[in-house]
């Protein structure tokens, strides 16, 4: 898949996810935040919680599900991304939690969205 087509898919994923999580009444702080070390694709909070959420999207499963995309590797990047975040920006955060919003784009019909919550 050419990457500007990829690149679409992604920034509709992460719309998509965003809206969604807005709707179950997290409060969205930073989408695509980057540091030196990497980027992290949603911050948000849910109460105390705060929460860094990749989203994967796909448009079929020739490559396998949203959700396999995301390696134990990934989430080790992923908290060491959101230790960088509170350090750049403090606050009360209660507790960190790592979630995953995978998308499914099928060529017909709406996207499906799966939250996976506490991931890593």
């Amino acid at each position: 898949m050419p990457y500007r087509i990829a690149a679409a898919v992604g920034q509709y994923g992460e719309r998509l996810a965003a809206r969604y999580l807005r709707d179950l009444g997290y409060a969205v702080l930073a989408a695509n935040w980057r540091c030196p070390q990497g980027e992290i694709d949603i911050v948000a909070r849910d109460g105390p919680t705060l929460v860094v959420c990749e989203v994967k999207t796909r448009r079929g499963v020739s490559y396998g599900s949203p959700q396999a995309a995301v390696t134990p590797h990934k989430l080790a990047r992923l908290r060491r991304l959101a230790a960088v975040w509170v350090q750049d920006h403090p606050g009360d955060y209660g507790h960190l939690r790592v979630d995953v919003v995978a998308v499914s784009r099928p060529p017909t019909g709406p996207a499906l969205v799966e939250h996976l919550v506490g991931v890593g």
